[in-house]
């Protein structure tokens, strides 16, 4: 795996037993649904490519408290999460510590 460049990443980690992948967007751009658009077609990407070269990991998107505000607790994030199309971490970027896991 390749990290992406700037203050997005791609991690290898473990939560408690279960490794995991962690890919971190910071949602930057003019419009929260191109960057939604964006960072749904990595993870699918990155998804696919760990269900063939490590499919003992599970994909995260990490994404701060403002995004998981802004795009996972309105209808269309709450329809991605319900349906399992993404599993995200969110973080508090100026404490750097992990907020919440979703689902859950």
């Amino acid at each position: 795996m390749f990290a992406d460049l700037g203050a997005e990443t791609l991690f290898s980690a473990e939560k408690e037993q279960t490794k995991i992948v962690v890919e971190i967007k910071s949602f930057t751009g003019v419009s929260v649904i191109k960057d939604l658009e964006q960072a749904l077609g990595q993870y699918t990407l990155y998804q696919r490519i760990l269900e063939v070269k490590e499919p003992e990991r599970i994909l995260y998107l990490a994404v701060t408290t403002r995004v998981a505000r802004e795009v996972f607790e309105v209808e269309l994030g709450q329809l991605l999460l319900d349906t399992g199309s993404v599993r995200i971490l969110v973080f508090d970027a100026e404490q750097e510590v992990i907020i919440q896991w979703l689902p859950n």
